[in-house]
Order: structure tokens, then sequence, then C-alpha cells
């Protein structure tokens, strides 16, 4: 038995877990009203796009980060993303029948890899496609206008 007043060794102090980024909303941003009402009619043309049809998961997000990149060293406002409808619980679904992913798995992923891109802070906000690029299986990202000082 110890005595009453002897020191008890202190545990040993744990550096500080490292936390992820502050996670932002793409899909939550607000753009001025003639913008929304223009993607929503269709009347913006993207300056990019890119397929991520037939990736795994992996592939798809460094392909959708290197397509931001050449999209803000050329200037561009509007990347066109096509990734596939949205299945409901999409994220949730078990594997079936041989396929390692569950369809619609990148669709699922799209807004999390933006939240955590390197280029977070120049993507401005996330919206559906219009049907005539896409509809529901594409989403435009809205990047921020580069401007020189």
């Amino acid at each position: 038995p110890t005595p009453r007043n002897a020191a008890v060794p202190a545990a040993p102090a744990r550096p500080p877990a490292k936390r992820p980024p502050p996670r932002r909303t793409h899909s939550a941003a607000t753009l001025d009203g003639h913008w929304d009402r223009r993607l929503r009619k269709g009347h913006v043309r993207p300056d990019l796009s890119i397929d991520l049809h037939g990736h795994t998961l992996a592939s798809a997000q460094a392909l959708l980060d290197d397509a931001i990149a050449r999209a803000l060293i050329r200037g561009a406002r509007v990347l066109l993303v096509v990734a596939g409808r949205l299945r409901p619980g999409a994220d949730r679904l078990p594997v079936m029948h041989g396929d390692p992913r569950p369809r619609g798995a990148i669709r699922a992923s799209l807004a999390d890899w933006l939240a955590y891109s390197p280029h977070a802070d120049q993507i401005v906000a996330l919206r559906p496609a219009h049907v005539s690029h896409g509809g529901a299986g594409a989403v435009y990202v809205i990047l921020r206008r580069f401007r020189e000082d």
C-alpha cells in the first residue's frame, strides 16, 4: 500500500489529436439569384467537364482534384462533373454480386471530396446540372473568379 500523501506519477501527456480541416458545405453555399437562375435554366455553359464513370473511388477523387486544378489554371468558373445518379443509401449499400463499389458511390462522395479538397477555398458552390448537361447524373462545381490585384 502507498501512503496517503505519496505522489502518484502523472499519466504521460498525449499530443493533441489532429483535427480535420473545417468542412466546407458547397451545396449549401449561396450564389446570387442571377447565377442560380441561369444554372437552373441551363443558360450557363460549363468551361470544362470531367466524367468519373468507371473509376474507383480513389482514382475518381484524384481525377477530380486534377480537373479542379486545371480549371483554376485556365480561369474557368464552371466545371461540369459527370458522376452518375445518386442512389438512395449509396453509402450504406452492401457489396453485392462481386461488385466492389456500391452503385452511386462516386456521386455520394462528391460533396465530401470537395469539402476536404486542397482547392476547397476556391470552390464557391455545388449545384445540380441542367438536364442538357446530364441532369441528376452531373453537378456543376462553381469556382471562385480569379482576380488580379
